[in-house]
């Protein structure tokens, strides 16, 4: 499992400048909402899935009060029947606990299994905010610095209207 600084190196490494919220543990949007954090960025979600027959894993990236009807993903995309992955599964593939689910997990996806769907609305935002694999803190930086770090890794991208 890789640390919060973890991500702050890759993102250093990538020459991405970031900044750093640091705040106490929040597991849901409403937990978001309620600290009543000064973000800049427009917050995400993102949604940890699996296929029904638990072969493909995928990491849905969308606007934080956003939402998204899963059964029409999956039809529209050919996924076939798509749920919420386990918290076993969590661990394994992206090597976070709930409630710190981001698109940095995949630095722990060292066989690039996971496939990341990212919403096409998101891509209009100028910044971005999202757990550093830990509910302790949240990073801001710009969307084509986020579009930057997922191109660093080797998992599949898509960018698909949700």
């Amino acid at each position: 499992m890789q640390s919060k600084q973890a991500v702050y190196d890759t993102l250093d490494a990538l020459h991405i400048h970031y900044k750093v919220y640091e705040h106490p543990p929040v597991y849901t949007v409403d937990d978001v909402d309620k600290l009543s954090l000064e973000f800049e960025g427009t917050g995400c979600k993102n949604l940890f899935l699996k296929d029904n027959k638990g072969k493909k894993h995928f990491l849905v990236v969308l606007e934080d009060h956003k939402r998204v009807d899963l059964n029409l993903l999956s039809k529209n995309h050919d996924l076939g029947r798509i749920g919420f992955a386990s918290e076993n599964r969590l661990m394994k593939y992206l090597g976070l606990l709930p409630g710190s689910v981001s698109p940095f997990g995949i630095i722990n996806d060292t066989n690039a299994e996971v496939i990341v769907i990212v919403d096409k609305a998101l891509l209009s935002e100028e910044l971005l905010t999202f757990h550093p694999n830990i509910n302790t803190a949240t990073v801001e930086l710009k969307t084509t610095d986020f579009v930057k770090f997922l191109e660093s890794r080797n998992n599949t991208v898509f960018y698909w209207t949700l």
